[in-house]
């Protein structure tokens, strides 16, 4: 009874995190694991719950209209493909050489953006051309097909992605990225729940706590904008830094 109550209290603040800023799976995951749940099951009911959360976020950002569908219809399958060819990888190829670059990359983009005062304030989005929607595509398939490998810091590595490409501001950035998030998180929730390695018992009851926290989350995203989503956004980018950092070296 208490594995189930400290779950539900980890996923409804996992959720809250990651429809504001990404990096959700850094509480949620340990949260399955510390409750006994064996790695590659805490995994898949992980990403079960996680997704329910993402389709929540989704929906009530579309419904703000943060979600330009005008790009997101383009870089959706990219994303999906990715997503899906990373998931297959797993099980050709070592993960372990991604630990160094992934803490170094996740590392930048937040001391990047904690030192750009301006970066993300301001919605500067004008128009979707040729040069941006062809590195959109580059980056939905190469994030993609990351999260479907590894995963950790997909949701930070997608805002970043659209506020440089697209000029956006944290909110319209955060509302695209969890779109593009959703379509990976029902790609590898697919291939996880063929192979049997989700607990229902505890992701449905886990799903309904994210739920919740998704939408106080976004509700929080939409209302207090760019002020809130920043400084979140940087602390999970440097706390999956540090997360890889201690996993790589121990």
């Amino acid at each position: 009874m208490l594995n189930i109550i400290f779950l539900c209290i980890a996923g409804f603040i996992a959720a809250f995190v990651d429809s504001i800023a990404g990096g959700g799976g850094l509480i949620s995951v340990p949260a399955f694991l510390i409750a006994g749940i064996p790695p590659h099951i805490a995994l898949g009911t992980n990403k079960f719950a996680a997704t329910t959360s993402s389709l929540t976020s989704s929906i009530k950002f579309a419904k703000s209209k943060k979600v330009n569908f005008d790009i997101i219809k383009y870089l959706a399958p990219f994303t999906l493909v990715g997503a899906a060819l990373g998931v297959k990888s797993v099980l050709l190829i070592d993960q372990t050489f991604l630990y160094p670059l992934v803490t170094i990359l996740i590392l930048f983009v937040g001391l990047y953006t904690l030192f750009s005062k301006n970066l993300g304030a301001v919605n500067k989005f004008e128009d979707l051309t040729k040069k941006n929607l062809t590195f959109g595509m580059i980056f939905a398939f190469i994030i993609g097909f990351y999260d479907g490998f590894f995963g950790p810091g997909t949701g930070s590595f997608f805002i970043f992605a659209f506020i440089k490409v697209y000029k956006f501001d944290f909110v319209n950035a955060a509302g695209n990225a969890k779109m593009l998030n959703f379509v990976s998180n029902v790609t590898s929730l697919v291939v996880f729940a063929l192979s049997g390695k989700i607990n229902y018992s505890y992701g449905i009851l886990v799903a309904i706590f994210m739920i919740l926290g998704a939408r106080f989350g976004t509700k929080a995203a939409l209302t207090k904008g760019s002020k809130l989503i920043k400084p979140i956004f940087v602390c999970m980018s440097l706390g999956a830094a540090v997360k890889l950092l201690i996993q790589y070296i121990g």
